[in-house]
């Protein structure tokens, strides 16, 4: 069984005060270089709090003039927006890709940067080692793809053996006395490696910590799919595809079948905090999760730690959820970005980082909350 140790560490960024021009950039004529970034979405809640981390270390580094790109999870959108950054002259890329699914959309972008010799950098949803080896100008900064999931079943497990959650040796939310807890899966998208080690993981993990006392199965709630694994956990899920809007929309078709009192939905488990609020908003629906004394109370777990998913622990609505650091992450690329407009190559100064061996990719570690 994998083990992760989660070491805390200082995100350090450089700032120099001599802003050098690199060569071979076109830049803003003034002493700055012009940098592109291109979200695949705006929409998403946490990949917002990485804009903002993003945008409040940018007023500490007048050297970069950066224009953000909203790419409406469309990745043909995505390819022109960065033809027609390339064509007006920017000196970086950086790239949130829309698939994530596939090596063709991110080589793609790779081809169009090593065209135009221009220093690129992949950010939260993974791309390959191969892709990232392609380009000797190219990086990524993400996070461990599985290292959520562990976490997420940890912060699972960690709660149900709570001593006060036990009662008369039976945990007080196995509600028909089964030994079981059954869970509803919220999933991300397919394809995306997150979504995969969220889903498979934080159930084994939970389960190997739980074992002799309880397992986790698959509430007869999810829906069943054949294009994963068929071990029990991977196939069996809500695909919410990261909405909160999409999760309460299956949250209250699920609930039409399915009962929050008789044992066939005991706990939610969501690969991100706006597929988990997405189910309270329906379970609130139902005067499950309202935060007040005496209410129904499911157990539901997210990832990312957004502000108003804290907001939601601390309203005693949700339960738990796993930080992915938005600000770590943000500076992070930003201090890549400062070594472009310093004139030196992109994935320098990355000693203090956690770098995978053998290709130019930077983890920022995740922590449980709640």
């Amino acid at each position: 069984m994998k083990k992760f140790l989660i070491i805390a560490f200082a995100v350090v960024v450089v700032f120099s005060l001599a802003m050098c021009k690199p060569s071979g950039t076109s830049g803003g004529g003034d002493g700055t270089i012009k940098v592109d970034v291109f979200w695949y979405t705006f929409s998403d809640t946490y990949l917002a709090s990485v804009r903002n981390a993003m945008e409040d270390t940018l007023r500490s580094m007048p050297g970069l003039n950066v224009t953000m790109h909203d790419c409406e999870q469309n990745q043909a959108t995505q390819i022109n927006k960065i033809e027609t950054a390339i064509t007006q002259g920017t000196d970086l890329l950086i790239v949130n890709i829309v698939t994530t699914g596939s090596e063709e959309a991110a080589m793609n972008v790779v081809q169009l940067a090593k065209n135009a010799n221009l220093p690129l950098i992949f950010f939260n949803r993974e791309v390959s080692d191969a892709v990232v080896n392609a380009y000797d100008k190219c990086c990524f900064v993400g996070t461990d793809a599985d290292e959520a999931g562990y976490m997420e079943g940890e912060a699972v497990a960690k709660f149900l053996l709570k001593d006060e959650n036990w009662d008369g040796g039976k945990s007080k939310y196995d509600l028909n006395g089964d030994g079981n807890i059954s869970y509803i899966m919220f999933r991300g998208e397919h394809g995306n490696a997150e979504a995969f080690g969220r889903t498979k993981y934080s159930v084994t993990e939970a389960n190997r910590l739980l074992e002799g006392k309880l397992k986790l199965v698959p509430s007869p709630a999810n829906q069943t799919s054949t294009q994963y694994e068929n071990d029990g956990i991977s196939n069996y899920f809500l695909y919410g595809n990261w909405s909160a809007t999409e999760a309460a929309n299956l949250m209250r078709t699920a609930l039409s079948a399915h009962s929050l009192t008789n044992g066939s939905i005991e706990l939610i488990i969501a690969n991100n905090d706006d597929q988990a609020l997405g189910a309270i908003e329906a379970m609130n629906e139902e005067g499950f999760n309202t935060g007040r004394a005496g209410a129904g109370y499911i157990p539901v777990f997210g990832v990312d730690a957004t502000t108003v998913a804290v907001e939601a622990i601390n309203a005693g609505k949700m339960t738990g959820t796993v930080l992915q650091d938005a600000v770590g992450m943000a500076r992070t690329i930003m201090a890549l970005a400062q070594n472009v407009a310093n004139g030196q190559d992109v994935f320098s100064n990355t000693g203090s980082y956690n770098v995978d061996r053998g290709v130019n990719k930077i983890r920022v570690p995740y922590a449980i909350v709640g």
